[in-house]
């Protein structure tokens, strides 16, 4: 059984409400089990900034799935919550965004998917919850509790929300 971590986020509807919703699917679609879920925290956007907030959250689930399969399942899922990722525009805002950070150490460089996750080690929003999860986890040859630490300045902004 193989470990992949993934990130949710969302910022259109009861993204929350969608979070509680979501995580099921995807263990379903993936045929896993989850091991660990994140708070929930609200965070600015990213890239396209003249949006509402986001919620973002990571989950880490264990399966027997191949990486790609898993990528396809996560597709799925998010076009069960109402993503149409043809029609929307790039950092623009989504019900539900589902990115598969890494699985176990595998690194792959392929043209509809990188593992681990190319930018993720950039982006406070996904480090911040993937902390608290998985801080001493090593994606792309860094702990990452070391990388958020490298990105501390740039946490700020983002908020752990209560339980729901």
């Amino acid at each position: 059984m193989a470990s992949a971590l993934i990130a949710l986020g969302g910022n259109v509807g009861d993204v929350r409400a969608t979070f509680a919703r979501a995580i099921p699917a995807v263990c379903a679609a993936i045929q896993g089990r989850l091991r660990a879920r994140s708070s929930d925290y609200a965070t600015p956007p990213w890239g396209d900034t003249q949006q509402p907030p986001y919620v973002n959250a990571c989950i880490e689930i264990e399966t027997a799935l191949a990486p790609h399969d898993i990528l396809r399942a996560l597709h799925q899922v998010e076009k069960q919550f109402g993503r149409d990722r043809q029609a929307e525009r790039r950092w623009g805002p989504r019900s539900l965004d589902l990115d598969l950070l890494a699985c176990d150490d595998l690194m792959i460089d392929t043209p509809d998917l990188t593992l681990p996750h190319p930018r993720m080690l950039e982006r406070a929003f996904v480090l911040v919850p993937l902390a608290e999860i998985a801080p001493d986890r090593v994606i792309g040859g860094r702990r990452v509790r070391e990388a958020l630490a490298r990105l501390e300045a740039e946490t700020g902004g983002i908020e752990r929300l209560p339980p729901p």
